[in-house]
């Protein structure tokens, strides 16, 4: 009687509490190291499992590319040189910047399964970024000023000067800024102009920066910003031109030498065929002598 009410006490605690005798848990959900250093990623299993419970760990990188990292309670080939389990803890040296991602532990025994995960960021310092700037723009014309390190950990934000002067993500929240007409991406490090004006004129950087280490900068350029270009159009103006006097003189010159066909001169044709008169008299005459009007006695 007293070990029915026990059971039926326990069953009652789960339903309410949703609270499971199988459990995985970690004290270190989250993982932030440097580069070049090591961590542990610690994971725990209740006793349901059993003495006999299997652990492996899986690790996803940031492209969704998955792998083995403890399998069959060994390291997988690419990990044998600097990871180490103790218990079900998984302890890696000499971390990387492509350790980034997530690594599940996952435990299974008397028929049940559990895991947790743990997510590890590597920290690296971002370098220099690679910056593209126009040199010259054309007024009323689109532009896009590019920024981009590939280097940094966590991705680094992206953040641009003009002149030595921070702009501002949203322009028309700050003074000074309300008449601007670019879009900046702090995320991928894009500085869009739909429509360039005179004031966009100035010299360009562009700083990348996390939380890893000091931000970075590119070199500085200076972007002009020109009206339309007034001189190229006299320029093609000028060559059409000469296109077609060079063209004209190409036709007079094959015309004087004889290289192009002349145009036959047609003359109208006369009906009438013009016979001179015969004194015999004609091929009308049947032998017989007729006299004519010229005939004097």
């Amino acid at each position: 009687m007293l070990v029915s009410g026990l059971v039926s006490a326990a069953l009652f605690f789960h339903a309410v509490t949703g609270i499971s005798g199988f459990s995985v848990t970690t004290s270190t959900p989250t993982v932030r190291v440097r580069e070049n250093e090591g961590t542990d990623l610690k994971c725990s299993y209740s006793a349901d499992f059993g003495r006999d419970a299997r652990v492996e760990w899986k690790f996803k990188n940031l492209k969704g590319s998955q792998t083995y990292v403890i399998f069959d309670g060994k390291p997988t080939t690419p990990y044998s040189s600097r990871v180490t389990m103790y218990e079900s803890n998984l302890r890696i040296s000499k971390m990387t910047v492509n350790d980034n991602g997530v690594y599940d532990c996952e435990v299974s025994g008397n028929s049940k399964f559990g895991e947790v995960r743990v997510t590890v960021t590597v920290l690296v310092p971002p370098s220099a970024p690679v910056c593209r700037i126009p040199s010259s723009v054309t007024t009323d014309r689109p532009a896009t000023l590019s920024c981009h390190d590939s280097v940094g950990s966590p991705p680094p934000k992206y953040k641009w000067y003009r002149n030595g002067t921070p702009l501002p993500i949203d322009p028309h929240k700050m003074s000074g800024f309300q008449n601007a007409t670019y879009r900046l991406n702090p995320d991928n490090g894009d500085l869009k102009f739909p429509k360039t004006t005179k004031m966009d004129m100035g010299d360009y950087f562009c700083e990348a920066f996390n939380d890893a280490g000091p931000p970075q900068r590119c070199r500085a350029v200076k972007m002009e910003v020109r009206d339309v270009n007034a001189g190229g159009i006299v320029a093609g103006v000028i060559v059409v031109l000469l296109l077609l006097v060079l063209l004209g003189f190409g036709i007079w010159y094959a015309n004087k030498k004889g290289y192009l066909p002349k145009k036959s001169e047609s003359k109208p044709k006369s009906n009438v065929v013009y016979q001179p008169p015969s004194v015999y008299g004609g091929e009308d005459d049947d032998g017989d002598f007729k006299q004519k009007s010229s005939f004097v006695v």
